[in-house]
């Protein structure tokens, strides 16, 4: 059989154990699920394998890593699924308050986390927004590196609210800090 890693999904046929399909890649072999064998761990270079119908062909392998990060990011391009993100310690339990000038209005006490969460939803909404002007058909490249760079200074204007995330790769990234 060929030397080129064979996908997931790939149809093969083994001499003792009948009809299988890769549902897993390693480094020098495959798991195969046979029909009524169930799965097994096969060498890539088994005499006894031989392919029936290739899919999804590549010198590459795949790691589960990379397949989940690639779940995530189809997740987050069409779901409306946010991923949790933590307050920073410092904050929680916390209140803001908005005192206006005029110290006869009564002031506005917001609950951190509460505030937090809305932020995080808002740069949330943006990626998608992101996401749907990359991928708009009808759009020119020239609209989307325009309208990518409106979303690139607002999250600019939303690096102020850094301060409230636990994990700074979490952080909004401005044009300065997309470049660095």
């Amino acid at each position: 059989m060929d030397q080129l890693t064979l996908g997931i999904g790939t149809r093969l046929q083994h001499t003792n154990f009948g009809p299988g399909v890769i549902v897993g890649i390693r480094y020098a072999s495959y798991l195969i699920s046979f029909i009524n064998h169930g799965v097994k761990e096969i060498d890539k270079n088994d005499p006894q394998l031989d392919e029936i119908i290739p899919e999804n062909v590549s010198i590459e392998i795949e790691t589960v890593s990379d397949v989940e990060k690639s779940l995530l990011k189809i997740l987050r391009l069409w779901g409306d699924t946010t991923e949790l993100v933590p307050l920073g310690d410092r904050w929680k339990g916390g209140t803001m308050l908005l005192q206006p000038a005029d110290k006869t209005q009564k002031p506005k006490e917001i609950p951190v986390d509460i505030f937090f969460h809305k932020i995080v939803m808002l740069r949330d909404r943006l990626r998608v927004l992101e996401q749907q002007i990359n991928a708009h058909k009808l759009l020119s490249d020239e609209d989307k590196v325009n309208l990518q760079q409106y979303i690139t200074r607002i999250y600019g204007s939303l690096t102020t609210f850094n301060v409230l995330f636990k994990n700074k790769e979490q952080w909004f990234v401005g044009e300065k800090g997309s470049a660095e």
